[in-house]
Protein backbone atom coordinates (compact mmCIF):
# COMPACT_ATOMS: atom_id res chain seq x y z
CA UNK A 1 0.00 0.00 0.00
CA UNK A 2 2.86 2.31 0.62
CA UNK A 3 4.83 1.73 -2.27
CA UNK A 4 1.30 2.63 -4.26
CA UNK A 5 0.95 5.62 -2.15
CA UNK A 6 4.50 6.72 -2.45
CA UNK A 7 4.25 6.29 -6.53
CA UNK A 8 1.52 9.23 -6.34
CA UNK A 9 -0.94 6.29 -6.32
CA UNK A 10 -4.04 5.56 -4.73
CA UNK A 11 -4.12 2.14 -2.95
CA UNK A 12 -7.23 -0.06 -1.13
CA UNK A 13 -6.91 -2.84 0.60
CA UNK A 14 -9.22 -5.92 0.49
CA UNK A 15 -9.90 -8.87 2.45
CA UNK A 16 -8.26 -12.13 1.97
CA UNK A 17 -10.91 -13.67 1.79
CA UNK A 18 -12.58 -13.72 -1.94
CA UNK A 19 -13.28 -16.15 -3.98
CA UNK A 20 -12.44 -14.70 -7.30
CA UNK A 21 -10.35 -11.58 -8.28
CA UNK A 22 -13.55 -10.11 -9.89
CA UNK A 23 -14.77 -9.81 -5.78
CA UNK A 24 -11.93 -8.18 -4.73
CA UNK A 25 -12.32 -5.05 -7.36
CA UNK A 26 -15.86 -5.41 -6.62
CA UNK A 27 -14.56 -4.33 -3.24
CA UNK A 28 -11.92 -2.23 -3.92
CA UNK A 29 -14.20 -0.20 -6.55
CA UNK A 30 -17.04 -0.17 -3.61
CA UNK A 31 -14.14 1.67 -1.09
CA UNK A 32 -12.72 3.65 -4.01
CA UNK A 33 -15.83 5.12 -4.83
CA UNK A 34 -16.99 6.35 -1.38
CA UNK A 35 -17.14 9.64 -1.40
CA UNK A 36 -16.62 10.22 -5.46
CA UNK A 37 -18.68 9.82 -8.50
CA UNK A 38 -19.06 6.41 -9.98
CA UNK A 39 -16.80 4.71 -12.55
CA UNK A 40 -18.36 3.71 -15.63
CA UNK A 41 -15.35 0.91 -16.85
CA UNK A 42 -13.09 -0.91 -14.76
CA UNK A 43 -10.26 -2.62 -15.78
CA UNK A 44 -8.91 -6.07 -13.22
CA UNK A 45 -5.15 -5.93 -14.64
CA UNK A 46 -3.74 -8.87 -12.43
CA UNK A 47 -0.31 -8.89 -10.66
CA UNK A 48 1.03 -11.37 -12.31
CA UNK A 49 1.25 -9.38 -15.39
CA UNK A 50 3.36 -6.83 -14.19
CA UNK A 51 5.61 -5.70 -17.75
CA UNK A 52 2.17 -5.27 -19.20
CA UNK A 53 2.02 -3.00 -22.54
CA UNK A 54 -0.17 0.10 -21.55
CA UNK A 55 -1.56 -0.22 -25.01
CA UNK A 56 -3.14 -3.37 -24.03
CA UNK A 57 -4.70 -2.10 -21.43
CA UNK A 58 -6.28 0.75 -23.72
CA UNK A 59 -7.05 -2.37 -26.07
CA UNK A 60 -9.00 -3.76 -23.62
CA UNK A 61 -11.35 -0.71 -22.64
CA UNK A 62 -11.96 0.13 -26.46
CA UNK A 63 -14.87 -2.41 -27.02
CA UNK A 64 -16.73 -0.93 -23.74
CA UNK A 65 -17.01 2.73 -25.92
CA UNK A 66 -19.31 1.10 -27.98
CA UNK A 67 -22.61 -0.33 -26.82
CA UNK A 68 -22.47 -3.90 -26.85
CA UNK A 69 -20.29 -5.85 -24.68
CA UNK A 70 -20.61 -6.74 -20.65
CA UNK A 71 -16.89 -7.40 -20.12
CA UNK A 72 -14.11 -7.00 -22.95
CA UNK A 73 -10.85 -9.09 -22.83
CA UNK A 74 -7.13 -9.91 -25.05
CA UNK A 75 -6.07 -13.36 -26.57
CA UNK A 76 -2.75 -13.50 -28.18
CA UNK A 77 -2.63 -16.22 -31.29
CA UNK A 78 -0.08 -19.32 -30.77
CA UNK A 79 0.28 -22.69 -33.23
CA UNK A 80 3.18 -23.83 -30.07
CA UNK A 81 2.62 -27.20 -29.09
CA UNK A 82 3.37 -26.61 -25.85
CA UNK A 83 0.69 -24.22 -25.40
CA UNK A 84 -1.63 -26.37 -26.26
CA UNK A 85 -0.99 -29.12 -24.15
CA UNK A 86 -0.88 -26.79 -21.17
CA UNK A 87 -3.51 -26.99 -18.63
CA UNK A 88 -2.12 -23.42 -16.92
CA UNK A 89 -2.59 -21.69 -20.40
CA UNK A 90 -6.18 -20.74 -20.67
CA UNK A 91 -7.68 -21.10 -24.50
CA UNK A 92 -10.80 -18.87 -25.71
CA UNK A 93 -12.96 -20.46 -28.76
CA UNK A 94 -14.17 -17.11 -30.54
CA UNK A 95 -16.33 -15.49 -32.96
CA UNK A 96 -14.58 -13.78 -35.08
CA UNK A 97 -16.23 -10.54 -36.25
CA UNK A 98 -13.34 -10.13 -38.83
CA UNK A 99 -11.28 -11.45 -41.59
CA UNK A 100 -8.35 -10.73 -39.55
CA UNK A 101 -9.61 -12.32 -36.71
CA UNK A 102 -8.85 -9.00 -34.45
CA UNK A 103 -12.05 -8.68 -32.85
CA UNK A 104 -14.79 -11.05 -31.61
CA UNK A 105 -16.64 -12.56 -29.12
CA UNK A 106 -15.74 -15.09 -26.60
CA UNK A 107 -17.95 -18.23 -26.92
CA UNK A 108 -15.90 -20.75 -24.21
CA UNK A 109 -12.82 -20.53 -22.48
CA UNK A 110 -11.18 -24.02 -21.31
CA UNK A 111 -7.56 -25.32 -20.25
CA UNK A 112 -7.97 -27.62 -22.94
CA UNK A 113 -6.95 -26.84 -26.59
CA UNK A 114 -9.69 -25.14 -28.33
CA UNK A 115 -11.15 -25.21 -30.61
CA UNK A 116 -10.23 -28.29 -32.54
CA UNK A 117 -8.62 -28.96 -35.49
CA UNK A 118 -6.11 -27.30 -37.63
CA UNK A 119 -5.44 -23.49 -37.67
CA UNK A 120 -4.05 -21.35 -34.05
CA UNK A 121 -5.24 -21.37 -30.95
CA UNK A 122 -5.99 -18.53 -28.43
CA UNK A 123 -3.83 -17.94 -25.69
CA UNK A 124 -6.58 -16.19 -23.06
CA UNK A 125 -4.35 -12.87 -21.18
CA UNK A 126 -6.35 -12.52 -17.78
CA UNK A 127 -6.99 -9.17 -18.11
CA UNK A 128 -10.42 -7.73 -17.96
CA UNK A 129 -12.44 -4.92 -18.84
CA UNK A 130 -15.82 -4.51 -16.88
CA UNK A 131 -18.94 -2.36 -17.69
CA UNK A 132 -19.61 -1.15 -13.84
CA UNK A 133 -23.39 -2.86 -13.97
CA UNK A 134 -21.90 -5.80 -15.61
CA UNK A 135 -19.35 -6.60 -12.59
CA UNK A 136 -22.21 -5.55 -10.31
CA UNK A 137 -24.37 -8.64 -11.88
CA UNK A 138 -21.41 -10.97 -11.87
CA UNK A 139 -20.98 -10.85 -8.58
CA UNK A 140 -24.09 -11.33 -7.44
CA UNK A 141 -24.32 -14.51 -9.67
CA UNK A 142 -23.02 -17.87 -7.94
CA UNK A 143 -19.97 -19.30 -9.32
CA UNK A 144 -21.34 -22.00 -12.00
CA UNK A 145 -21.17 -25.21 -13.10
CA UNK A 146 -18.26 -24.78 -15.56
CA UNK A 147 -16.46 -21.96 -13.89
CA UNK A 148 -16.10 -24.76 -10.67
CA UNK A 149 -15.16 -27.43 -13.18
CA UNK A 150 -12.47 -25.59 -15.43
CA UNK A 151 -11.40 -23.18 -12.73
CA UNK A 152 -12.27 -20.08 -14.74
CA UNK A 153 -14.51 -17.33 -13.60
CA UNK A 154 -15.25 -16.20 -16.65
CA UNK A 155 -17.48 -19.02 -17.31
CA UNK A 156 -19.66 -17.83 -15.06
CA UNK A 157 -20.27 -14.39 -16.65
CA UNK A 158 -20.70 -16.43 -20.45
CA UNK A 159 -23.23 -18.99 -18.23
CA UNK A 160 -25.13 -16.03 -17.36
CA UNK A 161 -25.76 -15.05 -20.76
CA UNK A 162 -23.30 -12.16 -20.42
CA UNK A 163 -20.90 -11.24 -23.55
CA UNK A 164 -17.38 -11.18 -23.66
CA UNK A 165 -15.28 -9.07 -26.73
CA UNK A 166 -11.88 -10.16 -27.42
CA UNK A 167 -9.28 -8.61 -28.99
CA UNK A 168 -5.77 -9.90 -30.18
CA UNK A 169 -2.91 -8.49 -29.37
CA UNK A 170 0.51 -9.19 -31.39
CA UNK A 171 2.69 -9.28 -28.25
CA UNK A 172 1.77 -12.04 -25.49
CA UNK A 173 2.99 -10.25 -22.15
CA UNK A 174 5.19 -11.75 -19.58
CA UNK A 175 3.63 -13.56 -17.00
CA UNK A 176 4.65 -14.91 -13.56
CA UNK A 177 3.55 -17.88 -12.99
CA UNK A 178 6.90 -19.88 -11.32
CA UNK A 179 9.62 -18.90 -9.56
CA UNK A 180 11.93 -18.65 -12.82
CA UNK A 181 9.09 -16.61 -14.68
CA UNK A 182 9.79 -14.32 -11.48
CA UNK A 183 13.66 -14.16 -12.10
CA UNK A 184 13.04 -13.31 -15.51
CA UNK A 185 10.41 -10.44 -14.81
CA UNK A 186 13.10 -8.84 -12.48
CA UNK A 187 15.84 -9.19 -14.49
CA UNK A 188 13.53 -7.73 -17.53
CA UNK A 189 12.61 -4.77 -15.32
CA UNK A 190 15.89 -4.22 -13.93
CA UNK A 191 17.34 -3.35 -17.16
CA UNK A 192 15.14 -0.62 -18.20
Amino acid sequence: EAVVREAGGKAVMTSADHASGSDRIWEALRKAEIGGGLFDVIVNLQGDLPAIDPAQIAAVTAPLEEDGPDMATLVYATDDPADAASPHIVKAAIAWRDAQCRRGRALYFSRSAIPAGDGPLYHHIGIYAYRRAALERFVSLPPSLLEKREKLEQLRALEAGMTIDVVRVDALPVGVDTEEQLGQVREMMDGR
